[in-house]
Order: C-alpha cells, then sequence, then structure tokens
C-alpha cells in the first residue's frame, strides 16, 4: 500500500465494513456497536483478507477517544447525579470495588501480577455509556426513576475511570509496569501527577470556564455554521492537546473538562449538535481500531477464561448492583432495571485497556479477553434487559419472597405525621414526580386541588416533603403502596410513569382498591392506549399524540382556522403509530 493512500484506503475500509456490519447488527436487534467491533476483528490482522494500518488505526482511535471523551463531558449533568446521589455514589463505589476484586482474583489464578490484575478488573467494572442510554431509550425508561438511577450511576463510573487514567501512569511503576520518565518515590510521582491535574482544573474553570463560552458566544454573532462547528472542534482538540503537552494530562481528561466547560455555556446544545457528527464518525473509527486488537482464536483457545470474563460483566457485577440497591430500600424492578443496565462493558474499558497495555500493565491476552467479554456482553445485553419484566412478575407472584427482597422503605412509605388524613378525600394520586409527572402536580396545587406523590426516587420524595407536599417513597405496583396514599378515598388516578407494564399492574392493584376510581395513564402507542382504555381507563394519553395536537391547534389559530380537533385526532389515528409507523384499524 503506498503510503501516499494509506489513509484514505483506511477510513474508507473503516467506515465500510463498520455501515456493513453495524447495520447487519441493527437488523438483528443488536447495538450497532457490536458491528463496529466486528468491522474491526474483520480489518485486522488475526483474519484473512484486507489488513488495515495499524499505527494509522492508532492515531484516529485517539482521535475518536478525544470526541468521546469530548461528548462525555458535554453531557455530564452535575443535576443529574446530585438527584440520586445517595444511591448512585454508594452502590457505584461498591460496584466497582467487587468487579475489579473478582476481576483482580480470577487473574491471580491464572498467574498474572497484581498490577495486570488491578488493570484488568477496573476494565470489567465499568458499563459502557451508548449501550446503557441506548437500552434505555429503547424501552422508554430514560426519565423514569429506574433511569435517572441507572445513569447517575453511571456518571459515577465515568467519573472514577477518569481519576484512574490520571493516576495509572503515576502508578505504573509501583504495580510492575514501564514507570514514567523521572519517577522518585509513589508519594512524589502521585503527588505531581495530581498537582498537575488541580493546575490544569484551575485554569479550566477560572479561565476556561469564562473564555470558552465567550468565545462560542462571538463566533455565533458571525451566523456562520463552518466557522462555529470549526470552533468547537478546535476548542475540543486544542484543549486536549494542550492540556497533554502542558500539563502531562491525557487526551481523554482534556477532552473531558473541555465537554464540562462548554456544557455550561447558553451555546451548549449548538455546540452538542455540531460536533455529534464528528463525534460519531470518529468514535466508529475508534472501535475499529480496538477490534482491530482483537484475536478471534482466543474464543478457542481460552474458552473456559473468556467464559468467567463474562461471568464477571454479567453476573457478579449484576449480583452487585441488586444487592446494593436493595439494600437501599429500593423496589425489585429498580434492582432489576440498574442490574440490567450494568450488565456489559465499552468504551471505557477499551480506553484503560489500551492505556494498561501502553504502560506494560496488562498484555495482548489479557487486552483480547476484555474485547472477548465486551462483544459477548453487548450482545447478551438486550435478552437480559428482556427478562426483568419476567423476573420481577415471578417475584410478584411470590409475596413472601418480594417481602423477603424488598425491606420496608421506613417513615418514607408512609404520609407524614403532620399530614391530615381526615383532608384527604376527592384527592388525586400522582404516580411519578418526573419531567411529566412534576408538572401535572405543580398545575394542580395552583389550582388547589390535594394531591398525593408515589414516587420511586427517594431524594425526590424528601425534597416533596420538604416543601411540604405528601409524598410516598416506593413501586406503585406493589400491593399495599397505594392503601398509604388513601387511593380508597380519592377521586383520580395520575399515572405519568413510562413504562405500560408497570402501568398495567398499578392500574390492576387500584381497581382492587377504589373499583370505581378515574384514571388517567401515560403511554407511548396506540395498541397500549387502545388496550387500556378498552381495560376502563378513564383517558390514556400518547405523549407524542398529544404534543403533535398542542402544535397543530397553535398552527390554527396563526392562520386564524377554526378547526375541528377531534377530526385532526382521528386523522392522526389513522396515520399510524408514533414509533412503529403501522396504520391502526378503526376501534369499537
Amino acid at each position: 500500500m503506498h503510503h501516499e493512500t494509506a489513509l484514505i484506503v483506511m477510513l474508507a475500509a473503516g467506515f465500510g465494513l463498520a455501515f456493513v456490519l453495524g447495520m447487519a447488527a441493527h437488523r438483528v436487534g443488536l447495538p450497532p456497536l457490536v458491528g463496529y467491533l466486528l468491522a474491526g476483528v474483520a480489518a485486522g490482522p488475526f483474519t484473512p483478507g484486507f489488513v488495515g494500518d495499524a499505527g494509522l488505526a492508532s492515531q484516529l482511535a485517539e482521535i475518536g477517544v478525544i470526541l468521546l471523551m469530548f461528548g462525555v463531558g458535554l453531557h455530564f449533568s452535575l443535576g443529574d447525579l446530585l438527584a440520586v446521589r445517595k444511591i448512585s455514589l454508594p452502590g457505584a463505589v461498591v460496584q466497582i470495588a467487587v468487579a475489579t476484586a473478582a476481576g483482580a482474583l480470577l487473574s491471580r489464578l491464572w498467574g498474572w501480577p497484581w498490577g495486570q490484575g488491578l488493570v484488568f478488573g477496573l476494565s470489567l467494572s465499568v458499563a459502557s455509556t451508548v449501550v446503557l442510554l441506548r437500552a434505555l431509550e429503547e424501552r422508554g425508561l430514560v426519565d423514569s426513576a429506574d433511569g435517572r438511577i441507572a445513569v447517575g450511576w453511571l456518571i459515577v463510573e465515568d467519573l472514577a475511570m477518569v481519576l484512574a487514567l490520571v493516576l495509572l501512569p503515576a502508578l505504573a511503576g509501583p504495580l510492575g509496569g514501564t514507570p514514567a520518565e523521572g519517577e522518585g518515590s509513589v508519594l512524589m510521582a502521585v503527588l505531581l501527577t495530581l498537582g498537575k491535574v488541580v493546575a490544569f482544573l484551575a485554569l479550566m474553570f477560572v479561565v476556561g470556564r469564562r473564555a470558552v463560552p465567550w468565545l462560542l458566544a462571538r463566533v455565533a454573532r458571525t451566523g456562520s455554521r463552518e466557522l462555529f462547528t470549526l470552533s468547537v472542534l478546535a476548542v475540543a482538540l486544542g484543549i486536549a492537546v494542550g492540556a497533554a503537552l502542558l500539563f502531562g494530562v491525557s487526551f481523554a481528561l482534556g477532552a473531558f473538562f473541555a465537554g464540562v466547560v462548554i456544557s455550561e455555556s447558553d451555546l451548549s446544545h449548538q455546540a452538542s449538535a455540531d460536533a455529534l457528527p464528528f463525534q460519531d464518525a470518529f468514535a466508529v473509527l475508534f472501535f475499529v481500531s480496538v477490534g482491530m486488537l482483537f484475536d478471534p482464536a482466543v474464543l478457542l483457545r481460552q474458552p473456559l477464561q473468556v467464559l468467567a470474563v463474562v461471568a464477571i460483566i454479567l453476573v457478579v457485577k449484576s449480583l452487585a448492583a441488586l444487592g446494593i440497591v436493595l439494600a437501599f430500600r429500593y423496589p425489585v424492578r429498580t434492582a432489576l432495571v440498574v442490574a440490567a443496565s450494568l450488565a456489559q462493558i465499552g468504551e471505557f474499558s477499551f480506553i484503560l485497556a489500551g492505556l494498561g497495555m501502553s504502560l506494560g500493565l496488562l498484555t495482548q491476552e489479557g487486552h483480547s479477553l476484555i474485547l472477548a467479554g465486551a462483544l459477548l456482553s453487548i450482545t447478551i445485553n438486550p435478552l437480559i434487559f428482556a427478562t426483568v419484566a419476567p423476573i420481577e412478575k415471578w417475584v410478584r407472584a411470590r409475596p413472601r419472597i418480594a417481602d423477603l427482597l424488598e425491606r420496608p422503605a421506613g417513615e418514607l412509605a408512609e404520609l407524614p405525621a403532620d399530614v391530615h388524613e381526615e383532608g384527604l378525600r376527592d384527592h388525586a394520586v400522582l404516580v411519578g414526580h418526573g419531567r411529566v409527572g412534576a408538572p401535572v402536580g405543580e398545575a394542580l396545587a395552583a389550582e388547589g386541588i390535594p394531591y398525593v406523590v408515589v414516587e420511586q426516587n427517594r431524594e425526590e420524595v424528601e425534597a416533596l416533603r420538604a416543601r411540604g407536599v405528601p409524598a410516598l417513597f416506593g413501586d406503585a405496583s406493589r400491593p399495599g403502596i397505594l392503601h398509604h396514599a388513601h387511593l380508597e378515598r380519592a377521586r383520580l388516578l395520575i399515572v405519568s410513569a413510562p413504562d405500560a407494564f408497570q402501568a398495567r399492574l398499578i392500574l390492576d392493584h387500584a381497581r382492587k382498591v377504589n373499583p370505581g376510581i378515574d384514571t388517567v395513564v401515560r403511554t407511548h402507542s396506540d395498541e397500549e392506549r387502545t388496550h387500556l382504555e378498552a381495560s376502563g381507563v378513564g383517558r390514556a394519553v400518547v405523549g407524542e399524540r398529544e404534543l403533535a395536537l398542542a402544535m397543530v391547534r397553535y398552527a390554527f389559530s396563526a392562520f386564524g382556522v377554526q378547526g375541528d380537533m377531534s377530526a385532526v385526532a382521528a386523522r392522526m389515528l389513522q396515520l399510524g403509530d408514533p414509533h412503529t409507523g403501522r396504520k391502526r384499524r378503526p376501534t369499537a
């Protein structure tokens, strides 16, 4: 291959193979990430046919890492983390410790040094943000209490891995790897590294958080989309490279904090939208380059070791998360969703493994085992998510097991003593206080309508009680929870939780407590709406449909048209489901 065309050939092969295999993975219901990794395997030296330039792939992957970490920083939400900090912070720390210890002990059984075992275990402990968010989005759980806990948990994991990326180079020598140049004592090396990081962070948050938004605002005023996109990329890459050259900080850390600084700007959404195509493109090349390092023969050479790695990812991590969430007195469903969310590994594992190899703290064999675990766990993860509802149903059908797993939530499971139960008559019971439920509650309060909130987020319940809002902590689909909200005397039940299966269980229990209660339920499909309304629900609201009707109503008013909104709604039903696109049959 001529040197002049090597880059072009590498880009063409990488994008082409990633597209074909990513599309194939999507068609069979797997995350495209699986296809991207397989594209790298196909272009790697361990499989016949085309072999890509590993050196070029490595450099392109470095750009992918920078843009990936920039995206993580850009979407980092301190508010989301603080909202679930009491479960996500200790939960993630304990789960990382358990998974790391399991990986390190397993590697010791294979005769590896402790230093290699530490990097190996850390790589198995952190889940993929890309895979998690897609899984939650497909099931409509991103805005749910369970989804917010899972996302907050992953934010803590990401921050822990950022810290690991900072400290590993300083600790490489003592751990048995390649020591840094001029390294003295371990303490001095760690202090020097932390000092450089603190200096970099001080510069970013004192100067960067003012200079970067100011620069983006000036560029935005030019009205040039190209210049704005170029400025975002220049900031991301410039800060990453500058951090490495001036402070000895990794490209990844520099890019992460560049994203965090921009996230505080009013232009963060535009910056995210403009950088996303480049981030996606180079992230694909990152995954392709990772796949090029994978030797598929490891599946045949060391099948038992591969199975042990997969067991740590799918079983040890999931059981640790399950036990932690249940220990914090959260419902079984929340524990199952969080456990399923963490039953995979991804991009941070690859970044950490790559750093470990460069520092002499991980062998090619260890790297291949990590990649095998990632490929298999990401492939199996959708199947694990599919077991959440059946397992919950099985547990609910056995009250003794449910009582054993779900510890009482204490005083939060009952209304505060200062709430006059006599006044809770003809009130509303609002299940869920997220992005949909919170505005509903505010509207009820503004009109003086009494209501009780049932919410699965402990921190949200505590915040509501601090504001004087009657709130209960618990899963409304569990028998007994609705009794504490005095549903038998309520006039209306409002289910704003996004999960259809949970909504059905809530309605079943509600009818046993108060057979004549009026109900309004949130749903995401016309099929589910039809089923719910046929079963006696007062109204099932399809979120996308209501949004479309509100836009049409405003459009009619803008043009001075007195349209028949009922006719518009009927036509929308004929157009098809907002998610599947299938046309609806007329219902009686």
